[in-house]
């Protein structure tokens, strides 16, 4: 017997894209000169980090995108990205709760699409897919849209890593057997605290040039060196 088509709880989604429009905010209160954001400007940014992963989401299982079925979305993320904008100084100060509240929405975003697409009956390698392009889908759009590198593209801390990690724990638990509400709380959880190590103790993956390096120095040990 299949599983009842999996609801995501508005109440649930609107936070999870509340803070995708502050964080949004705040991304966009750094640039200055010639790049610096009007308030269209930043709404926009807003409702990229907040409604794009779903968005991406939905495409993905090509069912109907939720964030265009409830006058609420595009109001949360546009009202949670005016706000980020006019309290920016504010969150800059609160710099750690900000860094934990990323975590926690790169797992709720990850939670979210995998969790949909495990009830539409995707195997569970496709299932963690969707659920990491959810949740990095937001900031990807970000990126693009303002025309600069795209961030999980660079060195830097764990991020799709991060949501990866947590998408393979919740399609794991489901797999065996747990309840999806249960399996995403613990997907949630280890997504989260995997991307708090990974900015407290700036872990990253290592470099391409610096493994490239790596394997030159090992192709070229044993060839002698011969000094005049």
């Amino acid at each position: 017997m299949n599983e009842p088509l999996f609801v995501i709880p508005l109440w649930a989604d609107l936070i999870a894209v509340g803070l995708g429009g502050v964080q949004g905010a705040l991304f966009a209160s750094g640039f200055q000169g010639e790049r610096r954001l009007d308030l269209l400007g930043v709404a926009i940014i807003g409702i990229m980090m907040g409604m794009g992963g779903g968005l991406i989401r939905d495409l993905l299982l090509n069912v109907a995108p939720a964030t265009l079925q409830s006058n609420w979305y595009l109001v949360t993320a546009t009202l949670a990205a005016l706000v980020g904008m006019l309290l920016a100084g504010i969150f800059h100060r609160l710099n750690a709760a900000i860094v934990g509240l990323d975590a926690v929405v790169i797992g709720l975003f990850g939670a979210f699409g995998t969790g949909k697409a495990l009830a539409l009956g995707l195997p569970v390698v496709p299932a963690v897919f969707v659920g990491v392009c959810s949740a990095v889908g937001g900031g990807i759009l970000r990126d693009m849209m303002m025309g600069i590198p795209v961030a999980i593209m660079h060195v830097g801390s764990l991020y799709a890593v991060a949501a990866g990690a947590g998408c393979a724990v919740l399609a794991g638990a489901h797999a065996l057997g747990a309840p999806i509400v249960i399996a995403s709380i613990a997907g949630i959880a280890v997504t989260t605290v995997i991307r708090l190590l990974a900015v407290v103790f700036d872990i990253s993956l290592p470099e391409q040039r610096a493994l490239h390096r790596r394997k030159v120095a090992i192709e070229t040990s044993t060839i002698p060196i011969i000094k005049p």
